[in-house]
Formats: structure tokens, sequence, C-alpha cells
């Protein structure tokens, strides 16, 4: 079969997951759709077999990603901007500190500030994979993008799991996030396809159902 022809059948079975998943699922508010991908073949003693990467998908992630930059001098990015005041007041304020960690996905701040950042918040964002991000470039694009990311891990176990959606998207859509992600693991990983096991898609309250995935 050529890449057309298996890139339909994926979608058509991960569009057949997904419908499954919203009959059996449906609770009384609008649910994450989390994509689970056990892996195989891979050896976590291994450093080079651990990463985190961001991923974006296509169609967004349902709501945008919460994003902090860290600034003294950017204003007017559509996100929320933290000040060197910020981080000083976080230093004894940890209760607040690990809000803001649970609460945002994604952190990026100009490079001065990262020290002041590490010595305030570094035991807090660290252990989560959280601290920023230096900002380069076009830093209006770059919120922009990562808004529609994702972050996938592998670390202590050979399982990912991220949210590709809500459930009140489009079923072609919702299923082309989870191709997305399928990609980029086929990329990543030493054996493309042959590292990729068991891959499953869920509701916030719901029960997995398996992608056939071949």
């Amino acid at each position: 079969m050529d890449y057309f022809g298996r890139r339909v059948c994926v979608l058509e079975e991960i569009e057949k997951a997904i419908k499954d998943l919203k009959v059996n699922g449906k609770r009384g508010f609008t649910q994450t759709v989390d994509l689970m991908v056990s892996l195989k073949g891979i050896d976590l003693k291994k450093p080079e077999n651990k990463f985190s990467d961001d991923v974006s998908l296509p169609y967004g992630r349902g709501k945008d990603a919460n994003i902090v930059v860290f600034s003294d001098n950017l204003k007017d990015l559509d996100c929320d901007i933290l000040t060197s005041q910020d981080i000083q007041r976080f230093t004894t304020d940890k209760r607040e500190a690990r809000k803001l960690a649970v609460q945002t996905d994604f952190f990026f701040s100009e490079a001065p500030l990262m020290p002041s950042i590490g010595k305030s918040l570094g035991q807090i964002l660290a252990p989560r994979g959280k601290m920023p991000k230096v900002l380069t470039g076009d830093v209006k694009k770059l919120i922009e993008t990562y808004k529609k990311n994702v972050r996938i891990v592998v670390k202590n176990a050979p399982v990912i799991q991220c949210l590709v959606g809500k459930e009140d998207m489009e079923d072609r859509k919702l299923a082309e996030n989870v191709e997305a992600v399928l990609k980029f693991l086929e990329m990543k990983l030493s054996r493309g396809r042959q590292n990729i096991g068991k891959v499953m898609v869920k509701l916030t309250m719901g029960k997995p159902v398996k992608i056939e995935v071949k």
C-alpha cells in the first residue's frame, strides 16, 4: 500500500475510534480527548531514548495552551506577561508559584531573567519539565504557534499521553491531530513505527478505545 492509501486507512481507523469514544462517553461537560501510546523495544536506561518535545496540532487543542512570558520589556502579547518583580515574589510565595506551574502549559523568558527564574521557580518548574525556553526570533509568531502545541514526554515509562483536542471538535480534525502526534513519534523513535505499540484515545471521564494502527 502506498503512503496515501495507508494514510487514508489510518485516518479512518482513528476517526472510527473517536466516534465510538463520543457515543459511549457523554458527560455533562465538554471533555478533553487524550491520546495514549505505549512504546515497545525502547530501553529507557539509555538517556538517548528519553525525550521531551513539543508538537503542533494542525487543528489546535480545542482551547489555546496557557502561556506565560517572563519579560521586563515586552508588551502587547496575547498571553500573560510576568516581570522580574513577579519572579522575586515567587521566591517567598511558593503556593502561588505551584499554582502558576499547574495552570501554565508553556513558559518563555528573556535570557537575562533566566538565572533569577532558576533560583525562585526552578525547584517547582524543573521537575515538571516546564523550565522556560529562551525567547528568540518573532515572539508574537512563536506564541501563536505554541497555542496549538502539546508536549510529548518519554522519561520513566515507555508510554506517552497527551491531549489532542476537545470532544466538541469535528471527528476528522481530532483524527488529524492524533495522526500528527503519531507521525512525530514515527520520525522520533529509532525504529519508527516498529517502536509503537498499543494506541488508544480516551475522554476525560471515559474508558480508552483502541485504535487499530497497522
